[in-house]
């Protein structure tokens, strides 16, 4: 199970959607495993990844003590997926997040035949998975249904805030200000990359798309037009 299980939206939404992840299980293949993650990270970069993640520090964005509310809206949003790698220093759950299937199918060919020992998952769409598992030529062990929401869903917030806010399975990317930034960008005042870099720096285990993000916010601002 993964909390990337419960990312809101229908099968077509995640047409951009491929994270992989590779977790190790504490006191049975956990030992000399750090290496292994970070190699797991490192194969992932010729396939032109959206997002790294390190469970324990983040993703390719990440927030910053030193820097100023004001610094805050001008900031780099370049993602530094090398900082990921180098920040890697206990065992814990690394993930690779890709905006086509193509480029998720050829890293786990790639994750398959390097053999690093460790338990890999796809979140996707069923039928995207299944598709990343064939092409890879794996028999798939198990697979995790969200049910969505259920009982009184009259005051979830709408249909974007929930498919920004779900795509940090830790909650940390909060309704509010998913629900901020989509105003914005519908306003004018901010476009929909910056804020997707606003948006990516508050996922703590880095699984957060910034290309489905941007897609979202901008179908959002072409309904108001």
């Amino acid at each position: 199970m993964t909390n990337t299980l419960h990312r809101y939206g229908d099968a077509e939404s995640f047409r951009d959607d491929y994270v992989v992840f590779a977790i190790c299980s504490r006191g049975k293949n956990d030992e000399e495993s750090v290496p292994k993650l970070r190699k797991f990270l490192e194969m992932a970069l010729p396939f032109h990844p959206v997002n790294l993640g390190d469970a324990r520090h983040g993703g390719a964005l990440r927030p910053s003590k030193s820097l100023s509310p004001v610094s805050h809206w001008k900031r780099d949003t370049q993602p530094d997926f090398q900082a990921v790698i180098d920040g890697l220093d206990t065992p814990t759950t690394a993930a690779a997040v890709f905006d086509n299937r193509v480029a998720a199918e050829d890293f786990v060919k790639s994750v398959k035949a390097a053999d690093l020992g460790l338990s890999i998952n796809i979140s996707t769409s069923i039928e995207g998975a299944e598709q990343c598992c064939h092409e890879a030529d794996i028999c798939r062990h198990s697979v995790g249904y969200s049910l969505g929401f259920e009982g009184k869903t009259g005051h979830l917030p709408n249909e974007d805030v929930l498919q920004l806010s779900t795509m940090c399975g830790h909650g940390m990317v909060s309704a509010s200000l998913a629900k901020k930034m989509v105003d914005w960008v519908k306003e004018g005042r901010r476009t929909p990359e910056e804020a997707v870099g606003y948006l990516s720096r508050f996922c703590s285990c880095g699984v957060f798309n910034p290309s489905r993000a941007k897609r979202i916010l901008e179908d959002a601002r072409k309904r108001t037009k």
